[in-house]
């Protein structure tokens, strides 16, 4: 089976080296498509560079949303499943294969995130939603999809400006698709650098979850209350909550309007 494995990047030149180093030595037959969302730095020259060595890493320009972009990097590319993992991520060296293993049973395949960095950032839980038990807050930087699910579910929604992951995972559980858990694909991803990076991160990713709302509706059932306020809780936790919450009074009031389901991308 092939597996494209799909890069969303923008300004991604500090880490675009480690990433690919660890795409390039994964269990083949695989594709790496590069989607560059418009960088400024480096990003496209570095992809490049791997390119002349590696005829299996193809580089692509699409600028505009997340969504976009990725549906844009699903169109370019040929795998019977496709693969999405983060700039800012180093995949372990079994990752691929880990995946290729759960896809023998599984459409959708969620792999374990491990966070490295400040370790006040990196020891922080997400934020988890379910829907009919599954959680569908799995971060798209570990998941991979069996084609024919992201044709069924017509690729990511393009209004979002997060959250295009979850909504994706939302309606694919609604047409009765299941999501798998292998912790054994592992995906190592960096936490922001600083305060100011984190909690713009935390705003945009309330944004999102207020676009959630707008589109599925009521959804705070879905949460798990207590799970919001684990033991690890802490000032900092606190704290990234009440900035997530500014950004979801934001989108409320001042979001933008969605006016109709963005296209099929494959």
């Amino acid at each position: 089976m092939l597996i494209s494995v799909v890069l969303n990047l923008l300004n991604e030149e500090r880490h675009v080296n480690d990433l690919l180093d660890s795409l390039v030595v994964q269990e083949g037959a695989i594709e790496i498509v590069v989607v560059d969302a418009g960088s400024v730095d480096r990003t496209r020259d570095i992809v490049k560079e791997y390119m002349e060595r590696f005829d299996f890493v193809k580089l692509h320009i699409k600028t505009g949303t997340r969504g976009e972009s990725t549906n844009y990097g699903i169109k370019m590319s040929g795998g019977e499943a496709i693969a999405f993992i983060g700039g800012d991520c180093i995949a372990n060296a079994f990752w691929i294969k880990e995946l290729r293993r759960s896809l023998a049973q599984s459409d959708i395949v969620a792999g374990k995130t491990v966070n490295i960095g400040y370790y006040a950032f990196a020891d922080l839980d997400r934020v988890e939603l379910f829907h009919k038990g599954f959680d569908l807050s799995y971060p798209s930087c570990n998941m991979v999809f069996r084609r024919k699910v992201l044709i069924d579910i017509g690729g990511f929604d393009n209004w979002f400006v997060t959250a295009e992951d979850i909504d994706a995972n939302f309606r694919a559980v609604e047409m009765g698709y299941k999501i798998d858990y292998n912790d054994r694909a592992i995906i190592y991803h960096r936490t922001k650098g600083g305060f100011y990076s984190f909690f713009k991160q935390a705003f945009w990713n309330g944004y999102g979850r207020k676009q959630l709302t707008l589109k599925h509706g009521h959804l705070w059932s879905s949460y798990n209350p207590t799970g919001m306020f684990k033991e690890k809780t802490s000032v900092l936790y606190l704290a990234r909550l009440a900035v997530a919450m500014l950004g979801y009074i934001s989108c409320k009031f001042f979001g933008k309007v969605r006016e109709r389901e963005q296209e099929n991308p494959t």
